[in-house]
């Protein structure tokens, strides 16, 4: 038996009606702080290259995949085995550069295809997205949401002008380096704390009207073309 069939017997035993009483009160959305905070404490791991608690936490986080899997099995809606078998067939049908005749050469050219395929499939499966940003997890820190709804707006090329000043946005470029943007961050979480505000809150409602004024801007334009 492997190790991680001998980890789904735990999970389910601790499941079981004479198991643990806390686990047996678990639900999926119960345990989505459990999954944030090691998924933090795993990140925290990484970064600190601790290879030993790095190896203790990717199995913290092992075992909220499990556990999932598990309440989802209980209830006839998925197993472990069809979460790990549809994954697999994800990886292998998106590099078609390496498991089929294709051949790729750079990473961009990788991130091009995945899109592409991506794409492929949404529209073989009838799903038809009609959204000008693709979905973010709405979970993501606001920081990280903020880039990377940035992120769509100039790979996209969708029109941010009058929702972003992209003038003072060069200006901000100019001699920006990791130290120094590591700086700005925190005088300015310590200039929204003295003045009582919130600056996760702040950046989210932003982000927000920047989405919703480059949305109607792009809705416009498809209209006009």
């Amino acid at each position: 038996m492997s190790a991680l069939d001998e980890l789904r017997q735990t999970v389910a035993r601790l499941r079981a009606p004479d198991g643990c009483p806390w686990d047996r009160e678990q639900t999926h959305q119960t345990l989505t702080r459990c999954l944030i905070d090691e998924c933090s404490e795993l990140l925290d791991a990484i970064d600190r290259e601790d290879l030993p608690h790095m190896r203790e936490e990717l199995g913290d986080v092992l075992v909220q995949v499990v556990f999932h899997a598990q309440l989802a099995a209980e209830r006839g809606d998925f197993t472990l085995d069809d979460v790990a078998r549809e994954i697999n067939e994800k990886l292998i049908r998106r590099h078609p550069h390496v498991f089929g005749d294709g051949h790729l050469d750079t990473s961009a050219q990788v991130l091009v295809q995945w899109d592409a395929i991506k794409k492929q499939e949404k529209a073989a499966a009838g799903k038809r997205d009609t959204s000008v940003f693709k979905r973010l997890p709405p979970r993501l820190p606001a920081l990280m949401f903020a880039e990377a709804v940035w992120k769509q707006i100039a790979k996209q090329q969708l029109p941010a002008g009058g929702a972003v000043d992209r003038r003072r946005v060069r200006r901000l470029e100019t001699g920006l380096t990791p130290e120094s943007l590591g700086r700005r961050l925190f005088e300015l979480a310590a200039a929204a704390r003295a003045q009582g505000l919130d600056p996760e809150g702040a950046l989210r409602r932003e982000t927000a009207r920047v989405m919703a004024a480059v949305g109607q801007r792009a809705a416009a334009r498809e209209t006009k073309d």
